[in-house]
C-alpha cells in the first residue's frame, strides 16, 4: 500500500514488517479498525513509532531471525505502551525458532492466523489497546466523578480529552466548543472555578505523561507530538504548571499518574460547583 499518511486518516496507524502475502490479508483484516504501514526493517519501525505515532508493531514469525532479534529487543523495552504482536500465517522450518527468538526480545503476544478466527483475535486486540489509551481512561473516570453534571459542562471536559491535538488555546478551545471565549472564561471565573486555561494545559500534560512512558520517544519527540512550538516551550509550559523541568516531570508522572493530579486539583475538589456549572449557554451565532 501507499506509505505516504493521509492527514484526514483517523484510524490508528499500525507499523509491520510483515510477507507480501500478509500485508494483504492485514490490510483486509484492519479495514475499520487500523491503517497499515509496511516496512522492510526495525530500524524503519522505530521511526514510524516517533514519527508516524503508530499504535501498534505486528512482526511476522517468518521475517524475524537472529539479527533482528537485538533490534526487537531494543524496540519492545522503548516503547512499552506500544503492543509489538508477532504473526504467525505458516509453520515453516525455521517458525519454532523465530518464535522463540522473538519470546526472548520481549513480545508477549503471538496471533495464529492459520485460522480465521485467528483475524478476529487480531482485530480485538489492536481494539483492546485503543480503550487504554488515556483518552479514554480519563473519559470513562470523569463520567464518574462528574455524574449528574450539567451537558454544557460535560461537553468542556470530554472535549478536553477529545479534541484535536491542535487546539491549545482557551480561545480555539471556545470556538470548538462553540462559545465566546470571554463567555467561558467569565463563567468559570464567576463560578470561583480555576481557570478553563488551566484545565486545557493540564490535559495536554496527562496526554504527555502517557506518552513518555515510551522511553524511545524524546522529549522534542512528545512537544511535537502534542503541537507544542518546541521542546523549550513545552519545558516552560511544564515549569510553570509544575514548577519542574520536562525531565523532571517524565521521571516524576506516568498517564495515570498525571490523570489523578488532574482530578485531584481541578475536579474532586469542585465538584458540588461543577454540577451547577452551564459554561456553553451562550453560543456562537452560525451563518445560516
Amino acid at each position: 500500500m501507499d506509505t505516504h499518511a493521509d492527514p484526514n486518516v483517523t484510524l490508528p496507524p499500525v507499523t509491520t514488517i510483515l510477507t507480501p502475502a500478509e500485508r494483504v490479508r492485514v490490510d483486509a483484516a484492519g479495514e475499520g479498525v487500523y491503517t497499515a504501514f509496511h516496512r522492510d526493517s526495525i530500524d524503519d519501525v522505530i521511526r514510524d513509532l516517533k514519527e508516524r505515532r503508530a499504535s501498534a508493531v505486528l512482526v511476522s514469525v517468518t521475517r524475524c531471525n537472529l539479527r533482528d532479534a537485538t533490534r526487537v529487543a531494543l524496540l519492545v523495552r522503548e516503547f512499552p505502551r506500544v503492543p509489538t504482536v508477532a504473526l504467525l500465517s505458516e509453520l515453516e522450518t525455521s517458525v519454532p525458532s523465530a518464535m522463540l527468538t522473538l519470546g526472548r526480545s520481549g513480545v508477549q503476544t503471538l496471533i495464529d492466523v492459520r485460522e480465521p478466527a485467528g483475524w478476529r483475535h487480531l482485530r480485538d486486540v489492536l481494539l483492546g489497546d485503543q480503550s487504554r489509551d488515556i483518552n479514554r481512561l480519563a473519559l470513562a473516570q470523569l463520567s464518574t466523578d462528574l455524574t449528574g453534571v450539567h451537558p454544557d459542562c460535560w461537553r468542556f471536559f470530554e472535549a478536553l480529552f477529545q479534541m484535536p491535538k491542535s487546539i491549545a488555546t482557551v480561545r480555539a478551545l471556545a470556538r470548538h466548543l462553540g462559545v465566546v471565549p470571554s463567555t467561558l472564561m467569565s463563567r468559570f471565573f464567576r463560578a470561583k472555578l480555576p481557570a478553563p486555561k488551566r484545565y486545557l494545559a493540564m490535559s495536554r500534560l496527562v496526554r504527555a505523561a502517557q506518552l513518555f512512558e515510551n522511553s524511545g520517544l524524546s522529549v522534542a519527540n512528545v512537544a511535537n507530538r502534542l503541537d507544542y512550538s518546541s521542546p523549550q516551550s513545552f519545558g516552560r509550559h511544564v515549569r510553570g504548571l509544575l514548577r519542574m523541568t520536562a525531565v523532571e516531570f517524565r521521571h516524576t508522572y506516568d498517564g495515570e499518574g498525571m490523570l489523578q493530579r488532574f482530578r485531584d486539583e481541578l475536579v474532586l475538589p469542585y465538584r458540588v460547583t461543577l454540577r451547577m456549572l452551564a459554561p456553553l449557554s451562550a453560543r456562537l451565532s452560525r451563518p445560516k
